[in-house]
């Protein structure tokens, strides 16, 4: 089972087709998709109707190959006794071998769908960019059935994501050969998310995201040999009287996640009282040894707090900076940038702007990499797709698989998890990917907590699941289960 799941661009994915073109007939990688995609709606059909044979699908049929994908798909769901229509949104640039095939097998072409009971999305393909035109729209508008999609849902930007007018929302979409960045930058578009192997080989991928067994691994836990430092002890220099909560949400996520040892710099006496076993100090001077930091979060952007995240900088030990720490660094760049030790960002879109001086745009990924390339440091940008760069390596990227964690101290919570592997000697990309991904699962358990998925849920609940998400990832860690 490999660590990690790459996602490719088109244009990595049309390199690898052209090798794949090298090898194999003409022809046999789309039959190969189509076949795929046939399984794939059979299965559906099944779960979702109880049945196959005299059940109808309607293929909404773009140009190129992703029209003809669906075309063929639709041949091989005649030979299972489905009835199959199409419509042809651009008649004289249909597949042409595709179409006849179709119509050889009973297919029918159609002005407009009516009365099927799941719909094919053959419009766009990855070489397609921009909304959906208003004839598709309004095509797509009318349909009130389950949509497949073809490699991914039209409408959607195969590298960013990004949706800028009317586009396709899948049920399913069935991705052909290697995954693309839309399959993780836009999973709610996607719905679910299935590979259909077609002999491509790609190479290393951009932009990937951690298994889950790989952050069970290697998540950091005591062996026989280790004491509270060698387990990593992390500083947090974060609350302050007008957000104390932030102090116990950040402290506590670095406890939970089973750091040897905490210190916190403050006066938040909560701290203390609900996390007997953090070692509070008045001041950075006085905290004692510490194997990384956390800074920011409801920390204050005063001149004193300035001061703080200087002292801190200054240090030639991990940091993580989030919240206020970042509001500083957007007026004074240069307390951060030229570290030789590993520094870590966590900025939410708002924070990002400020650090930029502009919005992030479409493309998330490529805004993330620059801001992280211009300062040397690894930026973490927070979302349901949270972005993960560092300098000349791979981008992380982690789908929270939900939005239970969009909710006030959210941040503080990952903050902390962050810092305490950063203090037990992970990378400063695989911790941010890792704590990104536990933080994103102790969310969701705690929306389970209540007595329907999607509870709402606060920062104080997805506290008391870090453990928990932690124990659930090593299980998986240890099995040989897929995801």
């Amino acid at each position: 089972m490999s660590d990690r799941r790459g996602y490719y661009t088109v244009d990595e994915v049309r390199a690898a087709e052209a090798e794949l073109f090298t090898r194999v007939p003409a022809g046999m990688p789309m039959r190969r998709a189509a076949f795929g995609l046939a399984g794939v709606v059979i299965d559906e059909l099944r779960s979702r109707t109880g049945g196959v044979s005299g059940r109808a699908v309607g293929l909404l049929v773009g140009s190129g190959d992703n029209g003809g994908d669906a075309l063929w798909a639709g041949v091989f769901l005649r030979r299972r006794g489905v009835r199959v229509s199409a419509v042809l949104l651009n008649p004289a640039r249909a597949h042409r071998e595709g179409l006849a095939a179709l119509r050889a097998s009973g297919g029918r072409v159609v002005d407009r769908l009516d009365s099927v009971d799941l719909a094919i999305d053959g419009i766009v393909g990855i070489s397609g960019r921009g909304p959906l035109r208003p004839e598709a729209a309004e095509m797509v508008a009318a349909l009130n059935v389950p949509i497949i999609s073809v490699d991914l849902p039209s409408g959607v930007d195969p590298n960013t994501g990004a949706v800028e007018g009317p586009a396709v929302t899948a049920a399913v979409t069935v991705a052909f050969g290697a995954y693309k960045p839309v399959h993780a930058l836009a999973v709610p578009q996607c719905g679910r998310i299935v590979l259909v192997p077609i002999g491509l080989r790609p190479g290393q991928a951009g932009l990937a995201q951690l298994a889950p067994s790989a952050v069970g691994v290697g998540w950091p836990v005591p062996g026989p040999t280790d004491d509270k430092y060698s387990q990593g002890v992390v500083g947090v220099c974060a609350g302050s009287a007008r957000y104390p909560g932030a102090g116990v949400l950040c402290t506590g996520a670095a406890v939970a996640a089973t750091s040897g040892m905490v210190r916190y710099v403050g006066s938040d006496t909560a701290v203390s009282e609900r996390f007997p076993e953090v070692v509070a100090s008045a001041s950075i001077s006085e905290t004692g040894r510490v194997q990384a930091w956390v800074i920011g979060p409801g920390a204050g952007t005063d001149s004193g707090a300035r001061d703080r995240l200087a002292e801190v900088l200054a240090t030639d030990l991990p940091v993580l900076v989030d919240a206020d720490g970042l509001t500083i660094l957007a007026g004074e760049p240069g307390l951060v940038r030229g570290r030789s030790a590993a520094t870590v960002l966590t900025p939410h879109a708002g924070e990002f702007a400020r650090l930029t001086g502009g919005v992030v745009g479409a493309d998330r990924v490529g805004a993330v990499r620059a801001l992280a390339e211009e300062w040397g440091v690894t930026v973490l940008l927070k979302g349901r797709a949270t972005i993960i760069a560092s300098p000349g390596e791979v981008t992380l990227v982690n789908d929270a698989g939900g939005d239970w964690a969009a909710t006030p101290g959210s941040g503080d919570v990952l903050s902390g998890i962050v810092g305490a592997l950063l203090a037990a000697g992970r990378e400063p990309g695989w911790a941010a990917a890792a704590g990104a991904r536990v933080h994103a699962l102790a969310a969701g358990l705690a929306a389970y907590e209540g007595q329907e998925m999607g509870a709402p849920i606060s920062a104080m609940p997805l506290l008391g699941q870090v453990r928990g998400a932690v124990r659930v990832l090593r299980e998986v860690g240890g099995g040989s289960q897929e995801w």
